[in-house]
This record gives structure tokens, sequence and C-alpha cells, in this order.
């Protein structure tokens, strides 16, 4: 996706440091900040309710809930696989690492980068974990998709800046879509994106041989207009990814023989907007509180700016400490 938007000094920094390459945003797009209601139902707000046929909520049956059987086999990944490795991937309880990595585009890399802030200041971060930023701007599902795509040499080329292996790489948080929000058509674009995000994952589990679980993040809400349905669909893409392997789909098998990681929510993040009102603070864009205001993006209404990155650090850093999927290799 490319990159628009004016960076703060504190991402300039992050992106030169891990040598992001940044794609100027074409004339002309800019964030109508009047636009602070959608009028589209957040996944988990719409429960049993329907989008264009399609039940919602984030899991199967309209439900918010991931299924205890699904939770059951994450936590069982996560106790029993997700362990220190030494950098031929041999279980090494002293010496191992555990490499979680993100992939993904420009809004990706951001929140990434100011997620592996948070953790710094986080004071129970188990001492075995390394995190990496494989994210890049610039580059969408399409890329990702592609096995022999340069964005898979650039991440390798992270992992031994950072002194680690692919064999130790054993959680992924994954966040992609297509350029420009260009789904097309619904239901029709959402399951293509369905399929690269399918891609991807297999990609990665080939690549990194014990990597067993991942996490799959929506996109945030926008202030551009003529992007905002494809930035809502793209949540729906990732139900029907975890759907589709809670339910068996033999593209996106996990576990030992698997083809493609455990996946999850992890988690979602569109809310549409300030709500109805349009009152930061007011009736929020999502029943659970969260709420995207005008300044928690940068001028193209796409990219989060450093309140929005530091929202989605928040939330990704409260559900991998605390969640029974990511506790066992998160925590100390």
């Amino acid at each position: 996706m490319n990159k628009t938007g004016r960076l703060g000094a504190y991402l300039t920094a992050a992106v030169t440091a891990v040598g992001i390459a940044l794609v100027p945003q074409p004339a002309g797009a800019a964030a109508d900040c009047t636009y602070t209601s959608s009028g589209l139902v957040p996944l988990n707000d719409l429960g049993t309710g329907t989008y264009n046929g399609l039940t919602g909520g984030l899991y199967p049956g309209g439900s918010n809930v991931r299924p205890a059987a699904h939770t059951a086999a994450g936590a069982d990944l996560a106790q029993n696989a997700v362990l220190p490795r030494n950098a031929a991937g041999q279980v090494d309880p002293v010496n191992g690492k555990v490499v979680l990595v993100s992939i993904g585009m420009s809004n990706t890399t951001q929140e990434f980068q100011k997620f592996i802030a948070a953790t710094k200041t986080y004071g129970n971060l188990s001492d075995k974990l390394v995190v990496v930023d494989g994210a890049q701007g610039g580059k969408d599902a399409s890329a990702w998709a592609n096995p022999s795509d340069a964005t898979w040499s650039v991440l390798a080329s992270r992992l031994s800046n950072a002194k680690v292996t692919p064999a130790q790489v054993q959680a992924v948080w994954l966040k992609e879509q297509f350029v420009g929000d260009n789904l097309g058509a619904f239901p029709q674009g959402a399951q293509n994106l369905r399929n690269a995000l399918a891609s991807i994952a297999r990609n990665a589990r080939a690549k990194y041989p014990n990597l067993a679980l991942g996490y799959v993040a929506s996109r945030i809400y926008t202030y551009n207009q003529a992007r905002s349905a494809g930035a809502y669909q793209q949540g729906w893409a990732v139900k029907k990814l975890i759907q589709d392997q809670i339910n068996g789909a033999p593209d996106l098998a996990h576990g030992p023989g698997g083809v493609a990681p455990w996946l999850s929510w992890g988690p979602y993040l569109w809310a549409d907007g300030l709500g109805a009102d349009g009152v930061a603070g007011g009736a929020p864009g999502r029943g659970d509180g969260l709420e995207w205001a005008c300044s928690d993006l940068e001028s193209d209404g796409v990219h989060p700016s450093a309140s929005g990155e530091q929202k989605v650090a928040n939330l990704v850093l409260d559900q991998l400490s605390t969640d029974p999927t990511s506790t066992p290799w998160f925590n100390q």
C-alpha cells in the first residue's frame, strides 16, 4: 500500500533505522475531517445482523467469542510448540529465542514500530522474546502473496540484523490489504483478499518451519471517503480467513503437518470514526468505546498519526499480554 502523508519525527527516525522505503502519496489525496461516521456497523457490533447478506460477528455464528476448541488449540501450541529455540530451531530453554515478526504494509510498520516501543516499557515481557518488524511501506497483499517477492528477502535481512534465524520465528502479526483499499465488488473482493492472506500465511509457514501462531488485524477507520468501503470490507476478508480455518479448510490447516499457522483476530481495529454524533468522547464509533478521530490519522486520512499508532500498539499489547494463546511466550 502506498505510503502517504507526513510522518512525525518519531516515525521518520524509526523508518530510517530499519530501512523502510516510503512511497509518496499521490497529489490531491486528503482527509475529510467531517467524515466522522460512514454509517457502517463494526463486525463486533453487527453480531447476528447482516451486511450484504453476510452475518456479522468476529467468529462463526455472529459471535465475538473465539470458539473454545480453537482457543484450546492455540493455547496448546503456545505452551508446547512456541518454545525458546537456538539458531537451528532446536529447543534451548537457556539461550534460545522466540521471534515475533510483523508482515504487512505501511500502516502495519507504523503501528508495529509503536508496539515495539511499547514493549520496552512493559515490565513483564519475556527475555526470550525478540520482536522484528518485517512490514514494509508500498507492499500490499499481492506482494507478500508471492513467495518470490523481494519483501521476503527484506524480512530475511531484518532477521539477520536482529541476530535471529528463520527457524526461531514462531509467531506473526499480519495486517494487509490491496493497494488503495481497492477490493472491488463485495463479497468477491473480500474473498480475493482472503485468498491472498491465506497465501501469505502459507508462505510464512513454508519459510519459517516453526511458525505456530498468527494474529491477523483489520484496517482502522479512514477519513478518506473514496477508500472507506474497502477499509471496512478488509475486516470481512480477515473474518472469512479465520472462519475458514476454524471450519477446517485444508488450505489453512495448522499444527504439526499443517500448511499455515493457527490464526486468530489480532485484534479487530475498525470502528466507525467518532460515531453518528461526530463528537469525540460522545457516542463512540463502536460499542466497546473505540473511536477514531481525524487527529488519529495523517493528512491523507488513511495512515495513522502518532496518536493512532499508539491506539493500535496499546490494543496489540493488551491482547498479547493477556491471551492464553500468547501469554506463555510473551510474558515472563
